[in-house]
């Protein structure tokens, strides 16, 4: 079964899709997109195309774990996505997820030029890295 974790953004979206088992983070890219409806479309592609099964959509809590005004735009995608695609979509907590794929590009050695064009993919990655962890811990 292939999942789809999301990082979604104001104006890039990160996405990662697992191997077919659902194990494993596979495919990365990035849309590229202000409005909400045309990255709705753009993951409703993706899904088609590469046979997705679920979707994990990153839900940025504050670090005291109270919601804030970027939670509120998750939510609104998390319905968005579920009207236009038909599949339920879980919440899952990207606390830090930016900041580490950051991190994990600098320890790389991208210039922060390249990490712009690539951070939001490898956020999307560890948001699917965590969840497919809890899933395997829940077998």
């Amino acid at each position: 079964m292939r999942i789809m974790a999301i990082d979604y953004g104001d104006a890039h979206t990160g996405i990662a899709i697992s191997d077919p088992t659902g194990f494993l983070a596979g495919y990365t890219t990035v849309i590229t997109a202000y409005r909400p409806e045309v990255v709705a479309e753009g993951i409703a592609k993706l899904v088609k195309d590469h046979g997705v099964e679920e979707l994990v959509l990153g839900y940025p809590k504050n670090m005291d774990g109270t919601l804030g005004p970027r939670a509120e735009k998750a939510e609104n995608m998390k319905r968005l996505l579920e009207e236009m695609i038909g599949l339920p979509v879980v919440l899952w907590d990207e606390r830090r997820t930016t900041i580490d794929a950051h991190q994990i590009l600098m320890a790389g050695g991208k210039n922060a030029k390249k990490r712009k064009k690539v951070v939001d993919a490898v956020a999307a990655s560890l948001i699917l890295e965590g969840y497919l962890t809890f899933k395997k811990s829940q077998r």
